[in-house]
């Protein structure tokens, strides 16, 4: 059944583009009353710019930087596809029977890079865990087939040589915030088809779920206003689909929202602020992956937009979102 305890905040890697102060409040100030006001002060520092072909090498200069602890590692890919870059952390080496937490980054499918935040790197060290990012290729020049093959050849990886990572491959998770929430999605969908790996627990971050928010279907009133809009989304997914986002040609079986077979799928975080472009399609995911049977904790958080824990982390609510989640893994992996 579906957990939901509405609460103020959450976590995630989500890339951002920031540029000159109060142009995300001074684009709608009537949208400012909704807006947590601990968060407002934040928000000011931030632009929301329209994800296009014209600003995106501007979105991909912000990369991530890797510092230890952190490390790069190449790891094979599948069959006919190149290796996969992934960034990990290892919060006990030589620890055995521990669980392991493969995520994805956030940048609208088109940017980002990989990236272990603070507090996931904090909960490793406390419980033990394996974390690995993974830097799959990016739409358009990549395209759907491509990164879900990225990050199933990590997720393969972890479960293939568990035995030498000291991973118990009963407590592997996947996880994403934004865009990699998406591909988390896709990724726990298709490692069930396939039957190859198990997956103990999905944790999705605001993901990034439906092709047809703001393009066959009008985004809700005073969602999308800030961060990401659905010009963006409309972007993103045409990028990643190769065919217009919301259209008839889209394959239905790629879209996670667009599932209706999510029986058997493990257990699942699902987290979306009340001002974020994803709010009625992660709550139309939870309700449809209970419906299916797959326990799920749905956070609906007030006055939160898109990416709002990263922005905003210091936030009362931010804290205690972040905190519900990773509860919620620690429940899940031990």
């Amino acid at each position: 059944m579906v957990s939901r305890r509405d609460v103020l905040g959450g976590i995630g890697t989500a890339v951002l583009l920031s540029s000159a102060p109060g142009r995300a409040l001074g684009a709608r100030p009537d949208l400012l009353t909704l807006v947590d006001p601990e968060m407002r002060p934040a928000l000011a520092e931030r632009e929301t710019i329209e994800y296009s072909a014209a600003t995106l090498p501007n979105a991909r200069r912000q990369k991530a930087k890797i510092e230890a602890p952190l490390v790069e590692r190449m790891l094979p890919g599948l069959p006919g596809q190149p290796p996969v870059r992934t960034v990990q952390y290892d919060g006990a080496p030589g620890r055995r029977g521990r669980a392991a937490l493969v995520w994805m980054h956030g940048g609208g499918y088109v940017s980002g890079a990989a990236g272990i935040s603070n507090p996931l790197r904090k909960i490793a060290t406390d419980k033990g865990w394996l974390v690995v990012s993974i830097d799959y290729r990016l739409a358009p020049e990549t395209r759907i087939a491509g990164s879900l093959a990225d990050n199933y050849a990590a997720l393969r990886w972890v479960h293939d040589h568990a035995d030498s990572l000291g991973v118990d491959r009963r407590r592997i998770a996947i996880g994403g915030a934004s865009a990699g929430g998406g591909h988390a999605a896709m990724l726990a969908l298709a490692a069930r088809d396939r039957g190859e790996v198990a997956v103990a627990y999905q944790a999705l971050i605001y993901p990034m779920l439906d092709d047809r928010t703001g393009s066959s279907r009008p985004a809700r009133p005073g969602t999308g206003d800030f961060i990401w809009t659905a010009a963006s989304n409309r972007f993103g997914w045409t990028s990643l689909l190769g065919v217009p986002a919301g259209g008839e040609r889209v394959t239905p079986r790629i879209v996670p929202a667009r599932r209706s077979d999510l029986a058997g799928l493990p257990p699942t975080f699902i987290g979306v602020g009340t001002l974020d472009l994803f709010l009625d399609e992660d709550i139309a995911y939870a309700g449809a992956l209970a419906a299916a049977g797959v326990t799920v904790d749905l956070a609906v958080v007030p006055g939160a937009f898109h990416a709002f824990d990263g922005i905003a982390g210091e936030a009362r609510a931010a804290r205690a979102f972040t905190a519900r989640y990773m509860n919620d893994l620690a429940l899940a992996l031990g």
